[in-house]
């Protein structure tokens, strides 16, 4: 078949790198098993059919912000039902909680949660302009966001147990225009850890607008 996926159904590097992006900017369609992917980058659009080994077309739609997004869908009922064994939902956003990965494909993992809905923050901070103009230090910090508080709160647990790195939720309230929104903050040496067991070499692959502030924080810093 045309579109056929050559990704076996199974854990890998590359299985859990695209379930990270599934997890966060995909979309099981209920009832339909058809599978979407978007993302305002297309690069990683793309990057999330060449792991799968699909050739699906790659649209785009304008958003209502007056941007666009890049998507592909398609239809495959047994990725579908896999993913539902592991621990995705259709209307994810709001219930997702734990993915069951092995220890051995967190790293993978949080590198497709990160791409598709993280950010990373590196900055020279100067706490005491007035009294200390001088006195600045390098901030790095790592953050994984989602609207799922048990989502966020599992991910701490199992990136404590697994690497040792302690951060800490930051919560944005509800109120009647939008749900709660969560954020799991690392600081820079927790962030460093996590960035070098999800970036091992630079063949993994990854959405290199995010990966770039990484490579030039390391590159700066001797890492």
């Amino acid at each position: 078949m045309k579109y056929e996926r050559r990704l076996p159904l199974v854990w890998s590097d590359g299985m859990a790198y695209v379930v990270g992006l599934t997890a966060t900017d995909g979309c099981l369609y209920t009832g339909l098993r058809k599978i979407n992917f978007k993302s305002a980058d297309r690069d990683l659009v793309a990057t999330y059919l060449v792991v799968l080994g699909r050739t699906n077309t790659i649209k785009t739609k304008p958003t209502r912000t007056g941007g666009v997004v890049h998507f592909t869908e398609f239809g495959d009922a047994r990725f579908y039902r896999w993913l539902l064994s592991i621990g995705l939902t259709p209307r994810k956003s709001l219930t997702l909680g734990g993915i069951d990965a092995p220890d051995e494909f967190l790293a993978p993992l949080m590198r497709g949660l990160f791409e598709g809905d993280g950010n990373l923050q590196n900055f020279v901070h100067h706490p005491t302009p007035s009294t200390y103009p001088d006195y600045a230090y390098e901030r790095l910090w790592l953050y994984f966001n989602s609207a799922s508080r048990a989502h966020v709160d599992w991910l701490q647990a199992r990136a404590r147990t697994a690497f040792s790195v302690h951060g800490y939720v930051e919560t944005r309230p509800a109120d009647e225009t939008r749900h709660a929104f969560y954020r799991l903050k690392f600081g820079k040496r927790d962030s460093i850890t996590l960035l070098r067991a999800m970036y091992p070499d630079t063949n993994v692959p990854m959405l290199r607008r995010k990966w770039v502030v990484w490579d030039d924080y390391r590159n700066r810093n001797g890492l």
